[in-house]
């Protein structure tokens, strides 16, 4: 196993890399959740705490995108997703650490006060992003507005970089640092003396096909087990297929002869709800119950919905007391404050004088 983490190291020290993220982040066990759901020993990797303003899981991904976009001589980047979007913060944050402008094309989320600085956006806005909020509500329109921009500002004599949604270029780099995180994994668990049976995250892409990827090369027996928070319809192709491909770029990257085919990935859809950021009950209950026996943060877009899933399997019966889960916890808990209308806290608040 030695060799295999040296040689996965090795193939990650040839890329370009750009030091954003306070690593390692922790590996912690959450024994109050364990014990209240009545099954395995639960641990949460804390990618939540990678470092960046309120962090999270892009904030792996810029060490290795960054580099290629300062080395296309652009002076300015273009960014486009929902205005609650923990892509387009972490992109505004890594940008503003290098000295690059941003340009973000933001569609609602169904509910907010989309105009109410909060959140996420909230943040772009202090990070100093321009922000265009457009009236669309599908991904096609937000890149043909992406790119639209992008035209606008080299008419101004600018040099853009158009980022994600728009740009898929950069995939294999994003999933390459999930097989960072991977290696991150296997030096705690031997240093806690676990062999976890499951991990359990939210992705639809890149995180599943980095962690995969790695799992494959370092021989690791733990299931993988992703759990898909956006509308399996908006696809081009089934998920399975887009996390294998994210990893197959990434063994590219790497130059590492190893494939990874769709039937190798699990990754469960019927956790969306209704769709992409809007909360569904049993995500808002996973939220309010890891907060309240743990005091870790989930969101209701990502995490929240992938907590539900690894819950519901739980009551299941599908993981059993005996086994092991390590839950990573890619983030996201900035979007609470532009949710908080779908908790009701009444019965804790008591006005009045003491």
């Amino acid at each position: 196993m030695s060799s295999d983490v040296t040689a996965l190291r090795q193939a990650l020290d040839r890329l370009p890399r750009l030091c954003l993220a306070q690593l390692p982040t922790p590996l912690q066990p959450a024994l109050r959740l364990s014990k209240a759901l009545g099954g395995p020993a639960i641990y949460f990797k804390r990618d939540d705490l990678t470092g960046m303003p309120l962090a999270g899981n892009k904030t792996r991904m810029f060490e290795f995108v960054l580099p290629r976009i300062l080395s296309s001589g652009a002076d300015c980047v273009v960014g486009g997703a929902s205005i609650q979007s923990n892509y387009c913060r972490q992109l505004t944050a890594a940008c503003t650490q290098v000295g690059l402008e941003v340009h973000l094309v933001l569609m609602p989320n169904p509910g907010l006060d989309d105009w109410l600085p909060q959140g996420n956006f909230l943040l772009d806005l202090l990070m100093g992003a321009h922000a265009y909020v457009v009236d669309v509500h599908e991904g096609k329109a937000v890149i043909e507005k992406m790119y639209r921009l992008a035209d606008r500002l080299k008419a101004q004599g600018r040099r853009p970089f158009v980022a994600r949604m728009a740009n898929t270029d950069d995939i294999g780099l994003d999933a390459v640092a999930y097989v960072n995180c991977a290696i991150e994994l296997r030096g705690q668990f031997e240093a806690l003396g676990i062999e976890p049976d499951y991990l359990y995250l939210a992705s639809a892409d890149t995180t599943q096909g980095g962690l995969l990827l790695a799992a494959k090369a370092l021989g690791e027996t733990y299931r993988m087990v992703g759990v898909n928070p956006i509308d399996p319809s908006i696809f081009e192709a089934p998920v399975p297929e887009l996390v294998a491909s994210a990893a197959n770029r990434a063994a590219g990257e790497l130059e590492l002869d190893l494939r990874i085919t769709p039937d190798e990935v699990v990754n469960h859809g019927e956790y969306v709800g209704e769709g992409y950021s809007i909360p569904t009950p049993a995500g808002l209950d996973a939220i309010r119950l890891v907060a309240r026996l743990e005091g870790i943060l989930l969101d209701p877009v990502y995490s929240g919905k992938a907590m539900a899933g690894l819950i519901d399997h739980i009551r299941q019966g599908r993981l059993t007391p005996k086994d092991t889960v390590v839950f990573v916890h890619t983030g996201g808990f900035p979007a609470l404050f532009a949710y908080h209308t779908h908790f009701d806290f009444q019965n804790q608040i008591i006005r009045g004088d003491l």
